[in-house]
């Protein structure tokens, strides 16, 4: 039994062995084929995913420093902006105030003469109503003196004696 058990084993590993042999070029000739080209297929397309991701990710790298150098320009810009906004407002306030400094001594000025016109008007008014007055009493006071005949002659004498008239 064991002769036959040893045949039995001995056919039936060659056939097993002619069947894979079969099985294999049968394998290698419709099927390695298409998985092997299916495997590359899928390794190309993994390799074109990867070469795309990478250059998505360099140009997202670029995308993000030309951000951030436009950002940068930007704020620099803004900067820049202001701070002339900053000047042209202090070159506003400075040309008014001087402006309205200059209006200011001009009006004071103007006030001032039109004081002065007027003190002077004032003053002349004084002297003629003073002057007027003082004739009219001078006037009146002669005419009182002159009443009496020798208060008169007593008048004249003191003008002569007063007056330089040697």
């Amino acid at each position: 039994m064991e002769k036959l058990i040893s045949e039995f084993s001995i056919g039936l590993f060659f056939w097993q062995s002619m069947i894979f042999i079969g099985l294999f070029f049968l394998l290698r000739k419709y099927a390695w084929g298409p998985i092997l080209s299916a495997v590359n297929e899928r390794e190309t397309s993994i390799k074109d995913a990867l070469a795309s991701a990478e250059a998505a990710r360099t140009e997202m790298e670029s995308l993000q420093s030309d951000n951030q150098r436009i950002l940068k320009e930007a704020r620099a810009e803004k900067e820049a902006l202001l701070k002339g906004a900053r000047i042209t407002r202090a070159d506003l306030i400075n040309t008014a105030k001087e402006e309205a400094q200059a209006e200011a001594d001009k009006i004071l000025i103007q006030a001032q003469e039109a004081i002065q016109n007027e003190k002077r008007a004032a003053i002349k008014e004084l002297r003629e109503q003073v002057g007027s007055l003082a004739m009219d009493i001078a006037g009146k006071v002669l005419q009182k003196e002159l009443d009496n005949k020798d208060k008169q002659v007593e008048l004249i004498d003191q003008l002569i004696q007063d007056s330089d008239l040697k």
